[in-house]
């Protein structure tokens, strides 16, 4: 059998004081670590130069987490008896050890996939997940063996991505398909991420970011696109892109006489320059307007501060050592908390940004404050009438 669960086999092996993780740097394991040893042999025996039954020859040790616990694995390794034959000097391991830990790792595939699922799909970060491989499974990891790993991840990921026969049988549906190309930029001066993009499937065909966006790089991404449906052996019956002269010559050389149309985003972005110049001149003028909110708010805590010294000084000196703040601020002046909740809600209006073309930032900016003055009066308004009554 070619793997032996051996947790109860009073010839396992000793453990070793220590592995080597991803960062080649040695990952130290209690001394009481309660390992699963498991035995892995060679499937094929048979030796690839002579055809002659290979014998063990030796045994390689290793170490590494798995969701179920701490495994020790013992490989046999085997090689040709027959000293003449180029199969003796070589050893052979065995053939799915690399199924379930890569060399040199201390995890399995199977905490590695966590650890990507949590990352790409959860959007974790690393002290998440290494807080939560403690807490769940007694994995410890360092900060810096997770980011590693995470970056073979996504180097999987990527190279998944561009296999060529995956993508074909994701295609086998699909017959005409719609290229898109954009610029994305995280921050000016940075260098600027080319993403090229189909359409029809959703799917990110590949990314590369350019120092310089001359025409000949652009067009150079265009043609890697070029040979990609070509290998799917689809038609690319339209372009979209924001039309920038670039991506126009690029796609009228490597695709004449295919569709490159405007794209929709930014289309209205541009026809709605305009208005959001005007929007964005209107903001200005609002929070101008709407002004002195840090004045009020000190000027209600400055109040809370007095009224809570005078109760102090007023108090009998055997009620001294009761708790006289056991009362909330909110209960205590529920005036001034209404007051500092408009100032909270203003303030979060004047720097709201969102909206876009479709939905202006200074107009909605306009109406919240339209309707913050329309709950002001109706306060006021209530309290009016409640002091008539009394009255």
């Amino acid at each position: 059998m070619f793997c032996t669960l051996l947790a109860d086999s009073p010839k396992a092996p000793a453990a070793h004081p220590r592995d080597t993780d991803v960062n080649t740097m040695p990952h130290r394991w209690p001394d009481d670590t309660d390992f699963a040893f498991w035995e892995l042999d060679v499937l094929d025996r048979d030796c690839a130069f002579c055809g002659r039954r290979m014998h063990i020859c030796d045994h390689r040790y290793r170490r590494f987490f798995t969701l179920d616990g701490p495994v020790q694995l013992v490989c046999k390794l085997n090689h040709c008896p027959d000293p003449r034959c180029p199969g003796h000097a070589k050893t052979k391991g065995p053939e799915i050890e690399a199924t379930i830990a890569l060399p040199f790792w201390v995890i399995g595939w199977d905490v590695f996939c966590w650890i990507g699922h949590r990352r790409f799909s959860r959007h974790w970060s690393i002290p998440q997940i290494r807080a939560e491989l403690l807490d769940s499974f007694a994995i410890d990891l360092a900060e810096n063996s997770i980011t590693n790993y995470i970056q073979r991840y996504q180097a999987m990921l990527a190279a998944r991505q561009q296999d060529i026969e995956a993508m074909r049988r994701d295609y086998q549906g699909v017959e005409p398909i719609i290229l898109s190309i954009d610029g994305l930029q995280p921050e000016k001066g940075h260098e600027t991420l080319y993403v090229v993009r189909e359409l029809t499937q959703k799917r990110v065909w590949f990314a590369e970011a350019l120092i310089s966006a001359t025409a000949a790089e652009v067009r150079r991404l265009i043609a890697r696109a070029k040979r990609w449906a070509e290998l799917l052996g689809k038609p690319v019956v339209l372009w979209v892109s924001d039309k920038q002269d670039a991506f126009v010559t690029g796609i009228a050389a490597e695709f004449p006489g295919v569709p490159h149309r405007y794209c929709a985003n930014h289309f209205l972005r541009d026809l709605a320059k305009p208005a959001l110049e005007a929007d964005s001149h209107a903001k200005v003028r609002m929070r101008k307007k709407v002004r002195g909110l840090r004045a009020i708010e000190q000027t209600v805590l400055k109040q809370r501060r007095d009224t809570a010294g005078e109760e102090v000084q007023a108090a009998p000196p055997e009620e001294l050592d009761a708790n006289i703040d056991g009362v909330s601020a909110a209960e205590a002046d529920p005036a001034g908390e209404v007051v500092l909740a408009y100032c909270c809600a203003v303030r979060g209006l004047l720097n709201d940004d969102q909206g876009g073309p479709l939905h202006p930032p200074g107009l909605r900016m306009a109406e919240a404050l339209g309707e913050v003055r329309a709950s002001i009066r109706r306060n006021l308004d209530a309290e009016k009438g409640g002091s008539r009554r009394r009255n």
